[in-house]
C-alpha cells in the first residue's frame, strides 16, 4: 500500500512515516515511480513503532528496543552492555514516572467528577 494508506492504518501523518524511516525505525520499499510501498509486515511494523512513541519512548530507544527485539540470524538474543542495561533503566525509570504522573491526575479528574451532577460519565468500573 502506498504511504498515505499506510498512515491511515498505523494512526501517524506520513510526514511521520518519514520520519520513522530516516530514524533508521520502519522501512518501505520502492515502486517504480520512486513512491513508498508498505507491506502488510512493514505496516504492523510502523504500528508497533507508533505505538513505542506514544508510549513515550524517545526515537533513539526506540531504535534500541527494536534491536533486541529481533536478534540478528543465527544469534538467540540480543547482546546488552552495561552501559545499554543502564540506559533502559534509566527511560524506565522515566516511563514509570510518567505513569504515576498519569495516574495521579486520572485520579483528579475522577474525584472531580464524583463530585459533579455528572458522575454518569464515568464508566460503571470505575471506584
Amino acid at each position: 500500500m502506498k504511504i498515505g494508506e499506510a498512515a491511515a492504518v498505523v494512526g501517524a501523518p506520513t510526514r511521520m512515516l518519514r520520519y520513522y524511516e530516516q530514524q533508521g525505525l520502519i522501512q518501505s520499499t520502492r515502486s517504480a515511480n520512486g513512491y513508498r510501498e508498505y507491506s502488510d509486515e512493514q505496516v504492523e511494523h510502523a504500528r508497533h513503532v507508533r505505538a513505542l512513541v506514544q508510549a513515550g519512548l524517545s526515537t533513539r530507544m526506540i531504535k534500541i528496543v527494536l534491536d533486541i527485539e529481533a536478534p540478528q540470524p543465527g544469534q538467540q538474543s540480543a547482546s546488552c552492555s552495561r552501559a545499554l542495561a543502564e540506559d533502559l533503566a534509566r527511560e524506565l525509570r522515566v516511563v514509570e514516572d510518567r505513569i504515576v504522573c498519569l495516574e495521579k491526575s486520572r485520579d483528579a479528574v475522577i474525584h472531580y467528577l464524583q463530585h459533579t451532577d455528572h458522575a454518569d460519565l464515568l464508566s460503571p468500573a470505575r471506584p
